[in-house]
């Protein structure tokens, strides 16, 4: 891919800049209509936002409160895809939402039946109603003082670092060109001012490139308006960060496999406790006035926050000396307009596609939910743009993601039974998954693997320390590096 990218022949359709879920997408969508394509990212696929979110592929239950239907109906719509052709990665996940007050089953439930019916063919499960009894047998956990009993509804759930490398090998398939560590530093003009290129470095070798094509695309999630003011310095900023965090806790702060959904919080976000991966996933928080970075921290303040709401809802209180990871993300909110800088919690998830004066065409927010819609809405404005000549239409309503098999792992075991050693006894990775993720996922660093080829770090940062030297000594091994990288590796998590 890297001599697709330097050959100087290669004209592009379409160059998209972001190696999130949005570039992503924009990227199989582009290649299954047969357009050459190329997409470039600063740093491993889905490192920033598309990595760090609350595992959920859901319609917004929230969203139905702000009265935006359409987005609800969107995001339905696309969960029922998702959960047809990304099976492996995508399941069914049924939740609670308990009932502290006499009329809350009622009132919980008019909404959930409403979604429901949003979801039309493309549904689940229907929605009920739990006695108390009952609701304890799914929750062990849940503080039965003063409960009526719950209403029990269903979403989706998935890893979203996984599916993201699976988009990327879906678009390779199609003759994408996919490149992770592969930086932007800036736009390419010709004489009219029209953006017709990209300048690029690679992060690891240092080699600079250039690359021409129909239409560059930035799909940079918060990095949104770094990119546009490559383009034109005083350009306006469309998006309004918002950061959310997730604690991590053992599984026994739940007890069973049904998560609970807590429709209202001091901030009016709602809560949700989940399980994943053996562990239970308690988020979000939603903070405003943040700066845009690639490693956002949580906050002292909003671990406190999620801390104090488990409490409230869960008989065994977790604290926290009971945490075992933590995470943040930050949400590429389109700011809509005359915005302060105040509660983003009410802003939109809807998306934005915008067009430069100079032809760059930009897709800014939207959620992980809606990422195939986003990315057919901008495939077909680029085509409508530059009129690329393309005889198919968008394919991805039913088109299969191709996820990694067992059996290509199980395969490298064979040759090296060594690979078969689990990187942690509670968690299912091995270290052939290390070997297979080096070889055949493009991943370039220990975090690369720790934090997204497998999920450790997100789950529990002691058992990824733990396991980092046998790690970074394999992976050492398969790309050729030397004492100093593997010290640098090292360095690196110790610092996160």
């Amino acid at each position: 891919m890297l001599d697709q990218l330097a050959d100087s022949l290669v004209k592009w359709d379409i160059i998209i800049i972001g190696g999130g879920a949005t570039g992503l997408g924009i990227a199989v969508d582009s290649a299954t209509r047969g357009l050459k394509t190329l997409l470039v990212e600063q740093a491993d696929f889905s490192e920033g936002t598309s990595s760090r979110s609350t595992k959920l592929v859901h319609g917004g239950v929230r969203y139905l409160r702000g009265g935006e239907i359409g987005l609800v109906r969107e995001s339905l719509r696309e969960r029922g895809r998702l959960l047809k052709n990304a099976a492996n990665l995508v399941k069914p996940l049924s939740f609670v939402v308990p009932a502290y007050r006499w009329y809350e089953r009622f009132f919980y439930g008019v909404g959930l039946v409403m979604y429901d019916f949003l979801a039309g063919k493309l549904g689940i499960e229907k929605t009920g109603h739990f006695s108390k009894e009952k609701t304890l047998n799914h929750i062990p956990n849940l503080n039965p003082d003063g409960l009526y009993g719950s209403t029990f509804y269903w979403d989706g759930q998935f890893d979203d670092a996984r599916l993201a490398v699976a988009m990327a090998r879906t678009a390779a398939a199609n003759d994408a060109t996919v490149l992770n560590y592969v930086r932007v530093n800036g736009l390419i003009k010709n004489d009219s001012d029209k953006v017709v290129g990209i300048e690029a470095e690679d992060q690891i070798s240092g080699t600079k490139y250039e690359a021409v094509g129909k239409i560059v695309i930035n799909a940079t999630g918060v990095f949104t308006d770094s990119v546009r003011k490559m383009d034109d310095p005083k350009s306006a900023n469309v998006i309004q960060p918002s950061q959310g965090i997730h604690i991590v806790l053992d599984a026994e702060f739940l007890g069973g496999d049904t998560a609970i959904m807590i429709p209202n919080t001091d901030d009016g976000r709602v809560l949700f406790a989940i399980p994943w991966y053996g562990k239970v996933l308690l988020g979000t928080t939603d903070t405003g006035n943040v700066p845009v970075e690639l490693e956002p921290k949580p906050r002292q303040e909003e671990i406190d926050y999620l801390i104090e709401h488990a409490g409230r809802y869960l008989q065994n209180k977790p604290t926290h000396a009971d945490i075992r990871a933590t995470f943040a993300g930050l949400r590429p909110l389109v700011k809509p307009p005359e915005t302060g800088a105040g509660d983003t919690s009410k802003i939109s998830r809807s998306h934005g596609l915008f067009v430069s004066d100079s032809g760059l065409l930009t897709m800014a927010g939207g959620k992980w939910t809606t990422y195939r819609q986003m990315a057919e809405d901008a495939v077909g404005r680029a085509i409508e743009l530059t009129g690329i000549s393309t005889n198919q239409p968008c394919s991805t309503g039913e088109l299969t993601l191709l996820d990694r098999e067992d059996e290509e792992v199980e395969a490298l075991a064979k040759k090296d039974p060594a690979l078969l050693e689990k990187l942690d006894p509670a968690l299912p990775w091995r270290m052939g998954d290390v070997v297979y993720a080096v070889r055949n996922e493009m991943a370039q660093t220990l975090l690369d693997v720790l934090s997204r080829r497998t999920r450790i770090m997100f789950l529990d940062e002691t058992a990824a320390k733990k396991c980092s030297h046998p790690v970074v000594q394999l992976m050492a091994r398969e790309l050729g590096k030397n004492e100093a990288w593997i010290a640098e590796q090292l360095k690196i998590l110790r610092e996160m």
